[in-house]
């Protein structure tokens, strides 16, 4: 009778929590409902088309690799594609309860399957078929035996390519196949079921995750950059922007693989100035001080408490780059000021001129204080150190650079004009304000070349923007990322547990009233890109704000135009006999054919997934080997760096490598060239 009493009071109290958690989602929707219609640039209206919308997002969001519901699940959801404005409208969150259960119920459905493949004897004589097309949308599985097979191949699949990643030789992977596979099975499966637990497991569990999937539904109908956090996430997004703790400045997160892989590297940090780590990075293993982390199976929460472990000062991370190759790599932590050494000015040598080059990896601020120094403060130091050396002309690299700050943007706007619009904002009451620079002169009046690429996003396109409308500088590279809007972070209530929206409130315009919304920023001489048509832009996210043109208030003021004819035709003539442009486009053919849109199926084999993989390889190798092969131009530090870095050899190594990866970028070398003939011509008239 006692037992039967604590499990009907657990029963009560579980069913008591459930019901506050439901209560909580209610007000949650309710609150995020309110503060779309009130803040959100364009509020869509909550009808049919809303309903079909979400319903679409919030499903690919809760199954988004279509392995987990049944064809039969959706024909039960289908009904709600029209329904759910409805339930919005009477806040009725009852329908929330379904998506759930059938969730759990086929997460546990899955992780059975799984347990039984344990015990399975595998076929690897090619009996059964993989295919691949990038291109086609999963169905969802028909029956249990579809289920099935997709689970004992996919197990398969991993097994082997595990195989070939520990060996890249076929004849090893051959001879010890037996007894590499007989290790790797139980492995693969319980990472497998680790992927399913933590969905389940999880800080709030599987209710959580459903519900804040549909309230990101619902904010990505909005637009593709608002989104949910609940408290936790806005607590880590706060302790990622510090500025004063040594770490080893990376952040990690899982793929959808459940494998564990740097999310972000922060500029100037231990992970940045080592120069070997990249995003996407797999991260095998972690090693300090004898504890060793393997990251099977552990979720990413455990990985940053090893990281953060004040006894790990030192880590060897085991990392599996993208192209299959495993690498070792130290890092010490070190204390990354973001105000003082992020940005870095070097002089290239170039017929007795001197051009300066900054790499600007992002518009970083100091949040904490109201007129904080950021990366427009830290660019004038170094120009200024560049001008003692006497320097003709400016390279400013922006390729990468997502954004940031729209103050620092509009700082550094300021430094290479006189004065005048430089932007403007947009409402969503249609309310129109021009950003302007006030500041009479400039720090720099030479000439100006800006490179961009496709991921140059944001603030980037608002500071290159500026200066090509002004004809300040020559921008160079490939179009832009296309996104001309801002957000801000806004509590959906006091109570903190209801959590945080990052909500699109702006759109901003050139100073010519037009926008690069989707378009991006063109160049004004385009260099060709290993990411051409890779679909990443702005204008390939769903619901993405569109473009548009508004009538300015002030009248923009340009310089005289730099005449370009000439001096793109030559650039155009020397891309076309540059070996290494031609690498760069063979590469983009070969990566958007065989990765990007791949169309392919072989026997499940050894030798089929072998051959597979070292085609992978081979590409990512090419891919990620795009340099010249040697320095192309000398490139130098000013007086100032060569004396700070003077008093380490570490620093002085690192500094060197750097010079040598800069010096072998087949972009910067025809940046300086382009730059070298409007200097001459500049001074020609």
């Amino acid at each position: 009778m006692i037992f039967k009493f604590r499990s009907l009071a657990l029963l009560f109290l579980s069913i008591q929590a459930l019901g506050q958690d439901h209560t909580l989602f209610c007000k949650q929707l309710e609150a995020v409902h309110e503060t779309v219609n009130q803040h959100h640039y364009n509020p869509k209206p909550v009808d049919d088309d809303f309903s079909t919308a979400v319903y679409h997002l919030f499903i690919n969001k809760l199954d988004d690799r279509q392995h987990l519901f049944t064809q039969e699940d959706l024909h039960s959801f289908s009904k709600d594609s029209l329904l759910l404005d409805d339930y919005v409208k009477n806040n009725d969150c009852d329908f929330i309860l379904k998506y759930t259960s059938t969730l759990d119920n086929r997460i546990q459905q899955s992780k059975a399957i799984l347990e039984n493949l344990k015990s399975t004897t595998f076929d690897y004589t090619g009996k059964d078929t993989l295919y691949f097309d990038a291109d086609k949308k999963f169905k969802y599985f028909k029956s249990e035996a579809h289920q099935k097979r997709y689970w004992n191949k996919r197990v398969r699949y991993e097994i082997i390519t595990s195989i070939i990643e520990k060996d890249s030789l076929l004849t090893n992977a051959e001879a010890n196949f037996t007894s590499l596979e007989k290790t790797l099975k139980p492995k693969i499966i319980q990472q497998q079921i680790c992927i399913l637990d933590e969905l389940l497991n999880q800080n709030g569990g599987i209710e959580r995750f459903v519900k804040e999937a549909f309230l990101n539904a619902y904010l990505h109908y909005q637009d593709p950059n608002s989104t949910f956090f609940n408290a936790s996430e806005k607590t880590q997004f706060e302790t990622s922007v510090s500025n004063n703790q040594l770490s080893f400045g990376l952040f990690t997160g899982k793929n959808k693989n459940g494998e564990i892989i740097i999310t972000y590297i922060q500029p100037g940090s231990s992970a940045f100035k080592n120069g070997t780590l990249e995003v996407n990075d797999i991260v095998k293993s972690l090693e300090s001080n004898g504890d060793v982390l393997e990251t099977y199976c552990v979720a990413n929460n455990d990985i940053m408490a090893f990281l953060n472990d004040s006894n790990h000062k030192t880590v060897h991370f085991e990392l599996k780059k993208q192209n299959g190759t495993i690498q070792t790599v130290r890092l010490t932590k070190i204390k990354s000021e973001v105000e003082t050494n992020n940005i870095t000015g070097y002089i290239i040598k170039n017929e007795e001129k001197n051009i300066g080059y900054i790499k600007i990896p992002g518009f970083y601020t100091d949040l904490e204080t109201p007129n904080g120094l950021g990366v427009a403060n830290d660019v004038a130091k170094e120009l200024y150190k560049l001008q003692k050396e006497s320097i003709n002309g400016l390279i400013l690299d922006l390729r990468f650079n997502s954004g940031g700050s729209m103050k620092e943007a509009t700082d550094l706007s300021g430094m290479f004009i006189n004065r005048g619009p430089l932007a403007i904002i947009k409402h969503n009451n249609g309310e129109q304000f021009t950003i302007k620079d006030s500041q009479r002169g400039s720090l720099f009046n030479k000439p100006l070349l800006i490179l961009i690429n496709g991921y140059s996003a944001s603030a980037s396109e608002f500071f290159a923007g500026a200066m090509q409308d002004y004809n300040r500088a020559v921008v160079v590279g490939s179009p832009s990322y296309g996104k001309a809007t801002a957000q801000v972070i806004l509590p959906l209530h006091e109570n903190s547990s209801y959590g945080f929206v990052k909500l699109t409130v702006e759109k901003f315009y050139r100073a010519t009233g037009k926008s690069h919304q989707q378009l991006g920023v063109n160049p004004d001489i385009k260099l060709p890109s290993v990411f051409d048509n890779f679909d990443s832009g702005e204008k390939n996210m769903p619901y993405a704000l569109g473009n548009d043109t508004i009538l300015p208030q002030l009248k923009l003021m340009p310089l005289k135009k730099v005449l370009l004819k000439d001096i793109a035709n030559k650039s155009y003539a020397r891309q076309k006999q540059d070996s290494s442009f031609l690498k760069i486009q063979n590469v983009n053919t070969a990566v958007l054919n065989k990765l990007v849109h791949k169309k392919k199926q072989y026997p499940l084999t050894l030798n089929n997934i072998y051959d597979d993989f070292n085609e992978f390889k081979t590409i990512w190798n090419a891919f990620n080997s795009l340099k010249l092969e040697k320095e192309a131009f000398q490139i130098t530090n000013s007086d100032s760096t060569t004396e700070i870095i003077s008093y380490s050899d570490e620093d002085k190594q690192q500094n060197q490598e750097y010079l040598t990866s800069l010096s072998r970028d087949v972009y910067i070398n025809e940046a300086q060239k382009i730059l070298t003939d409007i200097i001459n011509q500049t001074n020609n008239h």
